[in-house]
């Protein structure tokens, strides 16, 4: 089904509707990758009941997402702005190590 899309949707709709901030919303797509890759090893590495539950309610990360659902120069796309919404994502995370510094 279409489930894991209209879930994520709904999160970052909530997100920029809520924090009307681009930083937000690239915050909000590292947490929600975070989050599914950290399930994806959880999934990988326990029982098989958790394993099968894991596996059947939750993708792999946004990137599969974007995998599954898409194709040709669509997807080249997608993933190309979801390099740059991690590249800025890296910006935010160094820029704040880099202030709490000095």
């Amino acid at each position: 089904m279409y489930i894991d899309v209209i879930v994520l949707l709904v999160l970052l709709g909530v997100v920029i509707f809520l924090f009307r901030k681009f930083s937000s919303f690239v915050y909000a797509v590292a947490i929600i990758d975070i989050f599914l890759r950290i399930l994806t090893f959880i999934r990988d590495n326990s029982v098989p009941e958790l394993k099968s539950l894991i596996g059947k309610y939750f993708p792999e990360s946004i990137a599969g997402i974007i995998g599954h659902y898409s194709s040709g120069i669509f997807y080249t796309l997608l993933m190309w702005a979801y390099v740059i919404i991690f590249a800025i994502f890296l910006g935010y995370i160094t820029k704040y190590f880099i202030k709490k510094r000095k």
